[in-house]
């Protein structure tokens, strides 16, 4: 019989490299769940990442329109019949945003953000992972993107920040956050197992899940839990 999560929507966000796209692959095939899966596809993402003059602006907005077209699909199904697993959230457009764009383009974009996002679905449950720069950067070198080779320490130690900056203040859904340093639920299924059970019991407000051993010491967000997990 196929184990069953009480949420129907969860959405799994987090920093360049962390692993969301991993995570929710293993999560569907475990619950038979529907995978929303970001557009990586996008034509301008060359061209930003070597920092050719306005790919910024091009790069936000088709990844905004992008990412609205995938929420809508969401909005569309029947979420009583399956479980959705995203390996994003919407406003993870906007954390891109004030991270790239300049002043007058980011002008341009709050007048366009706004009124798409009133129209998306907001998930039953946010993932949140983290992990440090150096691990970030190591996974990224193993996936082997071409287009990601040029992200530097700065750019990911930057946008790392963003997250936990939004995260800290994030009340809109239930939140898991989740320390990867040290777990390795692709590989280690008793890391997986572990992982899983913390998202069982997650309900309302905030909870942070420090896998026993990382040696890690996290800030927890406002009103937030903290919870240890074997591995």
């Amino acid at each position: 019989m196929t184990e069953r999560l009480s949420f129907r929507h969860i959405a799994v966000e987090g920093p360049i490299g962390v692993g969301k796209t991993s995570l929710v692959r293993l999560l569907a095939e475990r619950f038979e769940g529907v995978m929303i899966l970001e557009d990586i596809t996008n034509p301008f993402l060359e061209s930003f990442y070597e920092h050719r003059p306005g790919a910024e602006f091009q790069v936000q907005i088709y990844f905004l329109l992008s990412r609205f077209q995938q929420q809508r699909e969401i909005a569309q199904m029947n979420l009583f019949e399956s479980l959705v697993l995203a390996d994003y959230t919407f406003p993870k457009d906007r954390i891109f945003a004030y991270l790239n764009l300049n002043d007058d383009d980011l002008a341009v974009y709050e007048k366009l953000y706004p009124v798409l996002d009133q129209e998306v679905p907001k998930p039953d449950l946010v993932i949140y992972m983290q992990a440090s720069i150096p691990v970030l950067l190591e996974r990224i070198r193993r996936r082997g993107r071409d287009y990601e080779k040029t992200i530097d320490e700065t750019y990911l130690t930057r946008l790392s920040e963003a997250y936990s900056y939004y995260f800290f203040h994030y009340t809109e859904t239930p939140l898991l956050v989740v320390n990867t340093d040290d777990i390795d639920f692709v590989n280690n299924p008793a890391d997986l197992d572990a992982l899983i059970e913390q998202i069982k019991r997650c309900r309302r407000g905030t909870q942070v899940y420090v896998p026993l051993g990382s040696g890690r010491t996290e800030t927890l967000p406002k009103n937030g839990k903290s919870s240890g997990g074997s591995r």
